[in-house]
Order: structure tokens, then sequence, then C-alpha cells
């Protein structure tokens, strides 16, 4: 423990451990940054408890042990909340916000399920966004109307809309398409829970139809869809599809570091 984390909670502390995270904790934006990247590279987003028939819990002490000592991932509901959390004890001012997923929404509008953070850093406001199967920013936003906003090789925006508020944006072959989008209205931890229900149990849901694990890398990113695996680097794309029930175990440690059990 270095002399910045003895100023926090053992629960934060093993929290920093668990995305391997040991840099400064102070409330810049640089470190909010960095705390956002090593989340997005350390845990997994997943459906596995909902494929398997475990209940879901968004009780902060439950997150925690699926999360952090039992290293597991989760999707947003689940993910965001422990991450606002964890800023939240160093100090950051955090802000839920309710979402519509637009991007792959085969029927617009979207429902109101994703669950998004704004975070005050230094004077400024950013959206952070740890909780998305997919392509997303890596570190937080600027909550800037009309500002593209690099990173690496990806292209964002946030613009107004007057009904659904702010749409996030991605530019792709120099088109632009919708992300999400969502309103400035504080949402309590509880008011998360029916939607969560819903993704968790409705027959319509994308959740309840096949296995959707992603995780970011240092190279590209490894997904798995039903049970064909795609790892990404920069030498191009590997797929695969485990033969065994052990191959499969193997793979979702070794790409995720999610371990299966009987």
């Amino acid at each position: 423990m270095n002399s910045y984390h003895s100023q926090i909670s053992e629960r934060a502390v093993a929290y920093l451990e668990r995305i391997g995270y040991t840099g400064s904790i102070n409330r810049s934006a640089t470190v909010l940054a960095n705390l956002h990247e090593h989340h997005m590279y350390a845990v997994p987003y997943e459906n596995m408890d909902i494929l398997n028939g475990i209940p879901l819990s968004l009780d902060l002490d439950d997150l925690y042990d699926k999360i952090v000592i039992r290293s597991r991932g989760g999707y947003c509901f689940e993910l965001n909340a422990l991450f606002g959390w964890l800023l939240g004890e160093l100090g950051f001012q955090v802000t839920s916000y309710f979402g519509r997923f637009w991007r792959d929404e085969p029927n617009p509008p979207p429902l109101r399920r994703h669950h998004i953070l704004r975070v005050k850093a230094e004077g400024q406001s950013y959206i952070c966004d740890v909780g998305v199967g997919g392509i997303v920013p890596i570190r937080p936003l600027l909550l800037v109307e009309g500002l593209e906003q690099q990173l690496g090789g990806e292209y964002y925006r946030l613009d107004r809309d007057p009904f659904y508020g702010w749409i996030l944006s991605e530019r792709k072959a120099g088109e632009w398409s919708r992300i999400y989008s969502f309103t400035e209205e504080p949402q309590l931890p509880r008011d998360f829970e029916m939607a969560s229900y819903w993704c968790e149990h409705a027959p319509e849901s994308i959740f309840t139809k096949s296995a959707m694990v992603f995780i970011r890398t240092r190279e590209g990113r490894n997904t798995m869809a039903g049970d064909e695996f795609r790892i990404f680097t920069s030498e191009g794309v590997e797929t695969f599809t485990p033969s065994t029930q052990e191959e499969y175990r193997q793979a979702m440690q070794t790409y995720f570091g999610i371990s299966i059990s009987d």
C-alpha cells in the first residue's frame, strides 16, 4: 500500500488492486482518466449470471463481492454502480444518469436501460462509462456540446437533442452514429432495479439470449458471443470455438479472467 492508499478504506484499496491501479488518488482529471482506463482493461463486461439463472443484485456489498472478491464482471447496472462507488470513496463528485442505448437497436427508440456516470474533476464535468460490451470511450469524455474528442483512433462527440437529451455519437468512415443518449435527471441506486430486472428476465432482452463477454486489452479487445471467441490484436483477429468444456473454461480464464465452475 503506498502513502496515497493509506488515506482510503481497505475495500477501496482492494478495488484498486483488482484493476491494477497503483498511482496517485488525488481528484484530478488525469487520475480519473487513469482509473477509468485501468478498469476497462481489468474488468470484463459479461452476462453469464443471467444465462445461468443466477439472480443479479445491485446491492453494493454483493457487487463488491462479485467484481472485486470473485474477480467477475457484469453489465452496466453492476459495473457503473460499483465504479461510481469507488470514485465517491476517492472523493470525486459522482451523479448517476439513466440512458437509452441506440447502437444496434432494432426497434428505435430504445428503452431506458443504461447506467451512465457524470463525474466532476478540476471544475469540469466528464461522462464515465465502464459498462458497455463494445467499443466506447476508454477514457472519460468532457461533457461539452459539439466537441469532437479523439481517443487513439476513435472519435466521439456529445450533442443535445430536445427530447432525448445528451447524445453520444461515434464517427466511423466519416459518418456519425448514435451510441447512447441520456438526460440530466439524477438517479438513486434503486432507480435502476426495474430496468435491470427487465434486462434479466424479459424474453425480448438481448441479455437472456446468448453469452456476451467483452474486455479491452492493450493490443485490442477480446470478445465472446455465444460460444465463439474473437481475439483482436494489431496482427489481426483470431476466431475459435472451444470443442470441450475444459477448453471453454481455459479460454474464459485466459481471455477474460473469469473462472467457470461446474
